[in-house]
């Protein structure tokens, strides 16, 4: 059900309400102590989600890794799960736990290299770089006997790559059963490694499905998987939730790319459900490892994290992971928001187009941001979750802005703001006034130039 505020009036007097939340903000200045108000709002929770109100703005990177490295440091978070392929993440996994020998002399640049689908910057940029080498370091200084802070993915993209990991895993413990897996994928030979393909194919009923392949296949995987531990080596369980992982993630993209076809709400409710069993699988298995309850920061879009029955989303019959993590966990799951009003943001003008920087209009009239900005405070956190003048104010609908990883300035308003109620989408919120693209790995001509002509779908 949703539970976004019907508008009451426009937002009027946005310079008083700015100057509201500046009373009740916690003004963030790059001191160490800047983030000690929200440690103590997260308090005992488990599942931290941070947000980011694009793909591309570096402040927001590195604000998260800001957070989440006191959150490990100061309050034993084991593991870090992040809106990317479960494969592509779990290649940094093992780099920064060193859990594989030939990964020994390797470097945080090296571990990333599996994200090379569009959009490769969101994961290779130097900010994530900076990241990965502070969760090797802390690691590495950690006693061997203790389980290394972990680096997962929870996105279901990667159909091809995971079904070749599943293959690659079974080879190694049972090569009968690799054989048979092989017949089942083969359904997707079709489609030369193109989940498009698949998607358009099926979805118009020119082929059939793989449905029940891909299901029969994680079931005897699991099924098997008491029995293939006992075969296995030394990191036999990771390496079994690893393939079961992938396997699951097969069974997941293939519907969703099935229903691609059949309308945004239910393949985004598909992605958002695959993120959700992939965090609560993550958590059991980490909890097990750990001997103790898991404790996960997850980094993701404002659109997945913030409670979609708070926004326009929910009133489309949308839901998304932070909906589902408060059904969930109840208060053991803190959504946090970050938000911006103008600057610059790495990001494409189509889908698959190379990556531009390009400039960030001021927030538009009548959106959060515009309110933040009228707080006269250049960065700053504030709480939403005690009842006051300022979450009053922001219970009421209101613009909210979401870059994806493509930006549209010439349709800003249509392609890039929906409505929401702040209050009840966020227990907190991190509004950064002037940001800054993040910067790719490979940085193109057109990134390096400067500003390309300013052009956005919604990619998030």
């Amino acid at each position: 059900m949703s539970i976004i505020t019907p508008a009451v009036k426009p937002a009027t007097d946005s310079r008083s309400l700015g100057q509201l939340v500046a009373s009740q903000a916690h003004p963030i200045t790059g001191a160490d102590s800047d983030y000690d108000p929200l440690l103590e709002l997260i308090g005992d929770a488990r599942f931290v989600f941070l947000g980011e109100g694009s793909h591309g703005t570096h402040e927001f990177y590195h604000e998260r890794a800001r957070i989440t490295e006191r959150l490990i440091s100061e309050k034993n978070f084991m593991a870090v799960a992040v809106e990317a392929d479960w494969p592509d993440a779990y290649q940094v996994n093992r780099y920064v736990r060193n859990t594989e020998a030939n990964l020994a002399g390797h470097s945080a640049r090296e571990a990333l290299s599996g994200f090379q689908r569009f959009p490769a910057w969101m994961w290779r940029n130097t900010d994530v770089v900076d990241f990965v080498q502070w969760l090797r370091r802390y690691n590495d200084r950690q006693p061997q006997a203790i389980p290394g802070i972990g680096f997962y993915g929870l996105d279901l993209y990667s159909l091809f790559t995971s079904i070749d990991e599943t293959l690659r895993y079974l080879d190694k413990v049972d090569p009968a059963e690799a054989q048979i897996a092989r017949r089942r994928y083969a359904c997707f030979n079709h489609y030369e490694r193109n989940s498009h393909n698949y998607a358009y194919a099926v979805g118009f009923r020119h082929s059939a499905s793989c449905e029940e392949a891909v299901l029969a296949q994680l079931c005897d995987l699991i099924v098997r998987g008491a029995g293939y531990l006992r075969k296995d080596g030394q990191n036999a369980a990771d390496d079994l939730f690893y393939a079961q992982q992938n396997a699951r993630l097969v069974m997941h993209a293939e519907k969703y790319y099935r229903t691609m076809y059949q309308g945004h709400v239910s393949s985004w409710n598909c992605r958002d459900s695959h993120m959700a069993e992939t965090l609560e699988a993550l958590s059991v298995h980490l909890s097990e490892q750990h001997r103790t309850p898991a404790k996960i920061v997850i980094w993701a879009h404002n659109s997945h994290i913030g409670d979609a029955r708070a926004t326009e989303m929910g009133q489309r019959g949308e839901f998304n992971l932070g909906q589902l993590a408060r059904e969930k966990y109840g208060k053991d799951a803190v959504l946090i928001g970050l938000t911006t009003h103008q600057g610059t943001v790495t990001a494409a003008s189509d889908w698959d187009a190379v990556a531009e920087r390009k400039r960030v209009l001021p927030a538009l009239p009548g959106s959060v941001e515009e309110l933040f900005h009228h707080a006269g405070l250049a960065n700053f956190m504030l709480p939403l979750t005690k009842k006051n003048l300022v979450t009053e104010a922001l219970s009421n609908r209101r613009l909210e802005r979401a870059i994806g990883v493509i930006y549209r300035p010439e349709t800003e308003r249509q392609s890039h703001y929906f409505y929401s109620s702040l209050a009840q989408q966020f227990d907190a919120v991190i509004h950064l006034e002037n940001t800054r693209a993040v910067e790719p790995l490979e940085v193109s001509g057109i990134w390096t130039s400067g500003e390309a002509p300013e052009t956005f779908p919604v990619g998030v």
